[in-house]
Order: structure tokens, then C-alpha cells, then sequence
């Protein structure tokens, strides 16, 4: 009997001994994990992150998203033409500028005329408009065009030449020159110089002149440069808004370019990267799926944060706080373990430049301790190896 106590009492001490050295390395594995910089990782936790916050001495605020704050930081920045181009009036097609080439035919009302022979009549073709706005016409002398239509050009043409011929008898033809003209450059099918004429006097149609665009039309947005000012729109927009569908001027210059906006993905996603947008507009969700969604073995779905800078106003109706001057960074955080948590990255407008930081789980630093001494090994069996050494 003696024999079967001291058996069962030397079983429990050598149990009680195992037991302690499993747990003082679970101890030694979570001193690991916790030392900073002692274990790689992507970033700061979400504990590193609160401790920058205002409320604790840093220059950020922790803003825990809902859809109260998703409706305050509502704000994309407006794209749109100045007013001065929604209110400019078409300009008359063959009104001369300028730079343009004539065509006149002149025919006499004599056998023998100033410029026709037998009825014959005198072509002048490629007058040239000069920079004044002059052109030259035999008997006639330098006279001003630019300015006037061909008709109107025609009927001072008559008055001048009939006092030399009777009853003269002119057409006047503008062709295309360089005078009302616009060019277009960047993701067009054909880039070039082209005249204003009555079928392309705006913007939608000369850049069908131009055999639209190479892009998807939802990224693609066109500029014009009109002297000093400027003004940029959707390339969609020129037909859902027709204001947005300027009547052009000559000189105007029009640009083509794909969305240049951009957001940063960092920390436990799927892919790490500067990504560009793929719609006029992103939500928090998209965004994330557009990297791979988060790490299913590392990201803590409680730590999800978007950092950026917000302007004064939209600070002031984030934070509640209307005395806040000048802008403000904020980390706003979601936690897509709750149902309002996705519903409001559905919700929520990422911004150009924004950035996207997924922390980790705690356990993933843990497990990345246990790889680090055991390799591949689980965590029961790495403890319990250990133990037995």
C-alpha cells in the first residue's frame, strides 16, 4: 500500500514539474512577443496607434466609425468647369478668324473684266487671314475679314469692286486653317489639331471628332485650358450634365487622362500597395477588396484604420468640435466584426491619398514567437517539446 502512495505522490510531482515548464515557457514566448522590434511586423498595433492620440499627448484623433461620423466626412472634392465657360454662348461656325484660308470666286458682268476673261471666273484660292485679321484682294486692296462671316465679307467685297466693274458677282468660302481651331492630346483615338466648325462647336462632339476616348469612361476625365484658366469634369459628365458640355473657343486646349487618384493599403491585407481608383467613387469596402481583403492569418478585424488629413469644416462636424482651426489629422477605425461595422465601410468615401492600415491580431504576434524558436511546429506541440527538454 505504501508502495502505490509513494507511486501516485512521485506521478503528481512529476506532473506538477511539466506543468511548470510549459508555463514558464508560455511565459518566455509572450516576453517575446510583447519586446517591440524583437518580432517583424507591418506596423504598429492597434495599442500603439491609440497611444498617438490627442487624448493621450499625441497630434491625431482616433475617431471609432459609425454612421453619424460616415455621413460628417462625407466630402469628395468637385470637379467642374468656371462659370464663364458654362455661360459662353456658341460661337458662330464661320465667323473668319486669323490664321484661316479663303476661297473666293469672282465673276464680271464684262466680256473683258479687272480679273475674269470671257465670263470666266477669277479664282482666288488660299487667301491666308494674317495675324491683324487682313487679307488682300486685287482692286480691292487689304481689307479686314477676321471677324466677319463669309457673307458678310462677300457684300463688302461687292460694294468695293463694283465701283471698278459693274454689278460683281463673289463667293467666299472659309476652309479650315488655324484660326478657330482647338487641340487635343492624352487618351484620345486621334490626337491632333482640329478646326471649330458647326458639327464640333462643343466639347462632346469635337472629341468624337477626335474618335473618343481610349479609356473606360468611368476614370476618364477631360480638362480644358482656356488662357490662364481651367477647369476639369468626368468625361460621363459631359452627357448626365449638359452645362458640363462647354461650347468651345478657339485656342482651347483639351486633355484626356485616366483618374490620377490613389489610396496606400498597409499592414495585415492581402497585398500591400499604392492602388489606383477604379470608379469615380470608392467606399472603405471596396478599397479593401481591391488589395485582397484582410490577412486571414494575421489582421484583426477590430483595427482597421483609414489616416488622413481633414480640411478645417469637415473636422469641425467629425469631432463636434467647431472651435478647431486648420486641418486635422484623424485615424478613423472599423470594426468589421459587427454588422453596422460593414455596413459603414460600405458607406464610408476613401479619399485620394488616404491611407489604409490593417493592424494585427495579438495572437499573430504570439504564433509569429512560437515560428520564430520552433519553425513550423504548432503552438500545443512547440510548448509542450520545449517542456520535455
Amino acid at each position: 500500500m505504501d508502495i502505490r502512495k509513494r507511486w501516485k505522490r512521485g506521478r503528481q510531482l512529476i506532473g506538477s514539474r511539466e506543468w511548470h515548464k510549459k508555463l514558464a515557457v508560455v511565459i518566455t514566448i509572450l516576453s517575446l512577443a510583447g519586446c517591440s522590434g524583437a518580432i517583424p511586423r507591418p506596423g504598429p498595433t492597434k495599442g500603439e496607434l491609440y497611444e498617438t492620440s490627442v487624448l493621450k499627448g499625441g497630434d491625431a484623433y482616433i475617431v471609432s466609425v459609425n454612421q453619424g461620423v460616415a455621413k460628417a466626412a462625407e466630402y469628395t472634392p468637385p470637379l467642374g468647369f468656371p462659370s464663364s465657360f458654362k455661360s459662353a454662348s456658341m460661337i458662330e461656325a464661320d465667323v473668319i478668324q486669323p490664321g484661316d484660308t479663303l476661297s473666293l470666286a469672282i465673276w464680271e458682268n464684262v466680256q473683258e473684266g479687272l480679273l475674269s476673261v470671257a465670263g470666266v471666273p477669277a479664282p482666288l484660292d488660299a487667301i491666308q487671314v494674317d495675324g491683324d485679321g487682313m487679307i488682300f484682294v486685287p482692286y480691292a486692296g487689304r481689307i479686314s475679314a477676321a471677324g466677319k462671316t463669309p457673307d458678310n465679307l462677300r457684300a463688302e467685297l461687292s460694294q468695293l469692286l463694283g465701283a471698278q466693274t459693274p454689278d460683281p458677282q463673289i463667293t467666299v468660302m472659309r476652309r479650315a486653317g488655324d484660326g478657330n481651331t482647338v487641340s487635343i492630346s492624352g487618351k484620345v483615338t486621334a490626337q491632333g489639331v482640329y478646326p471649330i466648325e458647326r458639327p464640333t462647336r462643343r466639347l462632346s462632339s469635337m472629341l468624337s471628332r477626335a474618335g473618343g476616348v481610349t479609356i473606360e469612361p468611368e476614370i476618364a476625365q477631360v480638362t480644358v485650358l482656356r488662357g490662364r484658366t481651367s477647369g476639369k469634369v468626368w468625361f460621363n459628365s459631359l452627357y448626365a450634365d449638359p452645362e458640363n458640355d462647354i461650347a468651345l473657343r478657339t485656342g482651347d486646349r483639351i486633355l484626356v487622362e485616366a483618374d490620377e487618384r490613389y489610396y496606400t493599403a498597409m499592414g495585415a491585407a492581402g497585398r500591400q500597395s499604392r492602388v489606383r481608383f477604379e470608379s469615380q467613387e470608392l467606399s472603405a469596402m471596396e478599397a479593401l477588396a481591391q488589395v485582397g481583403g484582410l490577412s486571414s492569418v494575421s489582421a484583426d478585424p477590430t483595427g482597421i484604420f483609414l489616416l488622413r488629413e481633414e480640411p478645417q469644416e469637415i473636422a469641425r462636424k467629425v469631432l463636434g468640435q467647431p472651435d478647431l482651426t486648420g486641418t486635422q489629422k484623424i485615424a478613423y477605425i472599423f470594426d468589421l466584426t459587427k454588422g453596422e461595422g460593414l455596413f459603414v465601410a460600405r458607406n464610408f468615401t476613401v479619399r485620394d491619398e488616404d491611407t489604409i492600415f490593417i493592424t494585427e491580431a495579438p495572437v499573430s504576434q504570439f504564433n509569429k514567437a512560437i515560428s520564430a524558436v520552433f519553425g513550423s511546429l504548432t503552438t500545443v506541440a512547440s510548448i509542450n517539446t520545449l517542456a520535455s527538454q
